[in-house]
């Protein structure tokens, strides 16, 4: 089992920048991080391996978020610059136990354990 609690959402204009933290409980194998806008499908934005560290994004975010862990406090983060109004949405965090899966890492399908999730506006 694990728990996951996010915080750190907010509202900022365009061009700023926002942290997001996740703190696990249990022994996440990998864990991500989710958005989803209104009228919109879930979509994921970067997962992180909590062994290797090894990390990935989504097109949509590559260069401008940054996700890390933090082991000794058992956090993952999600470090959001350059923030646009389409970045607008509920981001949640995701994590899983299962080494393998046949689904890829930024699918939903991929994850059991979610967070409540956290909401991020960026205004024009």
């Amino acid at each position: 089992q694990v728990q996951l609690v996010e915080s750190g959402g907010g509202s900022v204009q365009a061009g700023g920048s926002l942290r997001l933290s996740c703190g696990a409980s249990g022994s996440p194998y990998i864990m991500g991080w989710f958005r989803q806008a209104p009228g919109k499908e879930r979509e994921g934005v970067a997962r992180i391996y909590t062994g290797s560290g090894n990390t990935y994004y989504a097109d949509s975010v590559k260069g401008r978020f940054t996700i890390s862990q933090d082991n000794a406090k058992k956090m993952v983060s999600l470090q959001m610059s350059s923030l646009t109004p389409e970045d607008t949405a509920m981001y949640y965090c995701a994590a899983d136990r299962n080494v393998f899966s046949r689904y890829s890492t930024l699918a939903t399908a991929r994850y059991a354990y979610w967070g409540q999730g956290t909401q991020v506006t960026v205004s024009s």
